[in-house]
């Protein structure tokens, strides 16, 4: 049973991939917004082929963004990226600040309060790399110099992201944060300072970046 399930979960997921495929070329719009209208289109609120909000598909869609960004990864030279600093840094971070500041204001104009305006704008700030990429790469656009800008504001976005999520604890309501400790194994993290929690989302980060380069190492030659 659980393995007719799975067969007919793959079929619906393969056959809604043709499908989005046609659409979107058949529209002139690319892959991309024909994956969105067919995976509404089967999703809970459709046909609902696709049950329980769309969990069963998650760990499908983790996998296929994974192996999208290898791809890419692989195809990406490191005298490229180096050629291409300037543009990571100076319209990466113009884009991210830009837009986060435009979104905080018309935030603020609807009558929010400067932190949550400031986290939305943040938050909408970011693009998917997923969608854009594989936009770019449909469209023969990745060589070119537009291409070459767009990507790296979207890595400088990926790089963005590890500061603003510790930024965030920080732009976060008292209210908020005595509701998030309630309970849980963090219970006491969230009835720290917001600074406190910036700092130990930073050292967790760091912790991590440390534990693959050194720990790691030494692992690898115990291993052998």
């Amino acid at each position: 049973m659980a393995f007719e399930q799975a067969f007919q979960q793959a079929f619906i997921y393969l056959s809604s991939v043709v499908i989005a495929v046609l659409l979107g070329k058949r529209i002139g719009l690319g892959a991309v917004l024909g994956y969105l209208i067919v995976g509404a289109a089967i999703g809970p609120w459709g046909f609902h082929l696709v049950g329980n909000e769309g969990e069963q598909i998650t760990h499908f869609a983790e996998f296929g963004v994974v192996v999208m960004l290898f791809l890419i990864g692989l195809e990406l030279q490191p005298s490229m990226l180096w050629k291409m600093r300037h543009q990571l840094i100076g319209l990466g971070s113009l884009q991210v600040i830009l837009c986060a500041l435009a979104i905080t204001g018309v935030a603020v104009g609807f009558g929010l309060a400067w932190k949550p305006a400031l986290g939305i704008g943040l938050i909408l700030a970011m693009s998917s790399t997923a969608i854009a990429l594989q936009t770019l790469a449909e469209k023969g656009l990745m060589q070119t110099d537009a291409g070459q800008n767009s990507f790296a504001v979207l890595l400088f976005q990926d790089i963005a992201v590890i500061p603003i999520i510790a930024l965030l604890p920080l732009l976060g309501t008292g209210a908020a944060t005595a509701d998030a400790g309630h309970g849980g194994s963090n219970a006491w993290l969230a009835h720290q300072p917001g600074w406190v929690q910036a700092l130990a989302t930073i050292g967790a980060v760091v912790l991590i970046v440390a534990m693959g380069r050194i720990g790691m190492r030494y692992l690898f030659r115990a291993i052998a």
